[in-house]
């Protein structure tokens, strides 16, 4: 793809409109071809792509491997239990290990916001060539995420042109645990770099007033932001008002591992708050979908009735679509030659 320019992808905010609709135009193409069975692409053949996982993950990781598998490449994983970082190996003197195995890709999560960002540093200084991909760090950063997300919502809006034009001005609330999601922050640089107008939802111990201005300011490292006409992101604490004229909905897990205490006074309190519900849903005015990060809290953040509706619940579609948008992006870091 001769508009690709991202040697690694550590966030969304310095993504382009042109960015986003080769992503997502190569997993529509991607998802289009039956991967049955033992069907693979040698797109990748002869590519190692390495997951290092430094904080538990099922979705994030199973997805990635497999979509490199899909396209041939091989696959290793790392395991923080039986790693020599227990004698005390620095994650870098880690990284370079299965750099020097041959790694192409490194998908990189950890709990601390930066490192994927660091090692990637690192070992462009160290001269490697390989290429990293942020699986998820800290309170930064869930690139694959919100592509995936993304790619979800455009196939809801727009099922045979699934591009950021399908974003362009609607209404997307996302509800809940803001402050500590990296999902939420991912998204904001994508839904506005696509024009949609972004309404941010919860109680103000877990949406800071400062989330409003969150994409007003260039990305940091950059004097100008890449996106000409960022749609708009507002804030409000009253969800019947925020799903109001919405098109669609967007919670978020409580992540409590992260949590101070008195953040929230109680589940069942939260749940009546700011829970997604048929009822709730009500307020849109009209259909709308729901989609959620996962794993999901059933009954706190969305009730299981509505959980478990297909036709309103596009979080099944959410967990499909991960493995041909990750596939788009393995494709884009690692090979040399077009489709």
């Amino acid at each position: 793809m001769s508009n690709w320019s991202h040697r690694h992808v550590l966030d969304l905010a310095a993504f382009s409109l042109a960015n986003y609709t080769t992503v997502l135009e190569l997993a529509s193409r991607f998802r289009a071809i039956p991967m049955g069975g033992q069907r693979r692409l040698p797109a990748l053949q002869g590519r190692l792509v390495t997951t290092l996982f430094f904080e538990p993950s099922t979705r994030t990781r199973s997805s990635f491997e497999l979509a490199a598998r899909r396209l041939s490449a091989d696959v290793q994983s790392f395991s923080p239990a039986s790693s020599a970082l227990s004698k005390g190996e620095s994650l870098l003197d880690t990284a370079r290990t299965y750099v020097a195995m041959g790694s192409d890709v490194l998908v990189v999560r950890h709990s601390c916001a930066g490192v994927p960002a660091a090692l990637a540093r690192d070992l462009d200084q160290a001269g490697e060539r390989v290429a990293v991909l942020n699986g998820g760090d800290g309170l930064h950063s869930h690139p694959s995420q919100a592509l995936l997300d993304l790619f979800t919502m455009a196939r809801y809006f727009a099922p045979e042109s699934p591009t950021p034009a399908a974003l362009q001005g609607k209404r997307i609330v996302i509800v809940g645990d803001v402050l500590h999601s990296r999902v939420a922050r991912s998204n904001l640089w994508a839904l506005t770099a696509c024009g949609a107008e972004v309404v941010l939802c919860g109680p103000a111990t877990l949406l800071p007033d400062a989330f409003a201005q969150f994409v007003a300011a260039p990305p940091s490292g950059l004097s100008l932001d890449p996106i000409a006409n960022r749609g708009a992101v507002h804030l409000e604490r009253n969800l019947d008002k925020a799903l109001a004229g919405a098109d669609a909905v967007m919670t978020l897990r409580l992540q409590k591992e992260r949590m101070r205490q008195h953040q929230i006074t109680s589940l069942e309190a939260y749940h009546r708050s700011y829970g997604i519900t048929h009822k709730r849903l009500g307020a849109c005015a009209k259909p709308v979908p729901v989609l959620h990060p996962g794993p999901v809290n059933r009954g706190v953040e969305l009730s299981g009735e509505l959980l478990d509706d297909p036709q309103i619940s596009l979080i099944d579609e959410q967990v499909r679509n991960g493995i041909p948008v990750r596939m788009a992006l393995l494709y884009l870091m690692a090979a040399s030659e077009e489709l």
